[in-house]
């Protein structure tokens, strides 16, 4: 898979998404921006698309296996395919554990140094994992249509 340039995602903009593919194509867009140590914190109810922005992230960072949730297995991490960014995606669900303190048992700090990690779940849980992180919300209008907006954020 070779990685296309794809239009930069403009910050702090509201966005919406009509529907599937046009979230994955977000997902895709942000992976062209990411590299190894980049923390993605995903925010948004249930059904809002999180899972599905992630796997616009792997297709955008050429990594292997199919993006599902990790609700129960917490985290899963997907390598790069040949021809791939080279870039391993780390994806975690934060919404099962306990707080920050069982968010550190997994040693996310590790892989940051050597993948993209994106937490599903993780506003006020994961920002502690590095000093700048790219804070996606996701909410879902009553007529199905996703919203997203991205923003970067710096620690204080």
């Amino acid at each position: 898979m070779t990685q296309q340039a794809k239009d930069p995602v403009e910050l702090d903009v509201e966005m919406e998404l009509p529907g599937a593919a046009d979230t994955e194509e977000l997902g895709e867009r942000l992976a062209g921006g990411l590299k190894a140590g980049d923390l993605v914190v995903l925010s948004g109810p249930l059904g809002a698309g999180k899972t599905v922005l992630v796997r616009g992230l792997a297709r955008g960072l050429g990594v292997a296996g199919p993006i599902t949730s990790p609700t129960f297995v917490i985290a899963r991490e997907h390598r790069p395919l040949p021809g791939g960014a080279g870039v391993p995606l780390v994806h975690v669900d934060a919404y099962r554990l306990g707080g920050a303190a069982e968010l550190d048992d997994l040693d996310l700090d590790t892989d940051l140094a050597e993948a993209v990690v994106a937490v599903e779940w993780g506003e006020g849980v994961a920002e502690r994992l590095a000093e700048r992180h790219l804070l996606v919300r996701i909410t879902r209008r009553p007529d199905d249509v996703r919203v997203a907006s991205v923003h970067r954020v710096e620690a204080a």
